[in-house]
């Protein structure tokens, strides 16, 4: 490479490079200030990303792609299920089975190259991730003073095998962040799970 070519690409990498050192400081300071039902959007935003991205990549074959967002996937589902507070309410052992289920679902998704067990899980997931979007803005409309929120019209999410119903809302786990322990979910944990920390 000679210097004309070198001081092209170091010219327009720099501020690719910049843009993305700034992206990722945004990022890591929106997971620091956020709520604890703004983080656990933010988790379900980014797992129904990569299972998006996944199943894409299986479609296509790529499947190095597939399993790095399958692996993030499976990280995120291990945050929430972590810092789940199962006994705080009626439905926490049902939520904890369904991420048990979806987690190896996961797995096997990744192990035996199956894009439908990546849907599975995402049409499973899905209604969770908008239950929890429309606490948020209910509590940020003010419409619950944080002791407990309206229940979302969201049906409930069955677990294959489990032969149980989970509530799928955020208005199941008695409050709105009741459910998901603070002491075991803190920011810089969720925004490991983020890929912002």
């Amino acid at each position: 490479m000679d210097a004309t070519s070198f001081a092209a690409f170091a010219a327009t990498s720099r501020p690719a490079a910049v843009a993305q050192k700034q992206r990722a400081a945004y990022n890591e300071q929106a997971v620091l200030s956020a709520t604890p039902v703004q983080l656990v959007t933010m988790l379900y935003d980014r797992l129904m990303l990569d299972l998006a991205r996944a199943e894409q990549a299986q479609v296509i074959s790529d499947w190095t792609t597939a399993g790095e967002q399958l692996l993030h996937a499976q990280a995120i589902i291990a945050e929430l299920s972590s810092s789940l507070k199962v006994d705080v309410w009626d439905g926490g052992e049902g939520l904890f089975a369904l991420y048990t289920y979806t987690s190896t679902a996961l797995i096997n998704a990744n192990v035996q190259r199956d894009v439908a067990l990546t849907r599975e899980v995402a049409g499973l997931l899905a209604p969770l991730r908008d239950a929890w979007h429309e606490a948020a803005a209910s509590l940020q409309a003010g419409g619950a003073a944080g002791s407990g929120l309206p229940a979302p019209a969201v049906p409930g999410a069955a677990v294959p095998g489990a032969g149980a119903q989970v509530p799928a809302g955020a208005a199941a786990f008695g409050g709105a962040t009741s459910g998901y322990g603070a002491t075991n979910a803190s920011s810089s944990s969720f925004g490991g799970a983020l890929g912002v920390a």
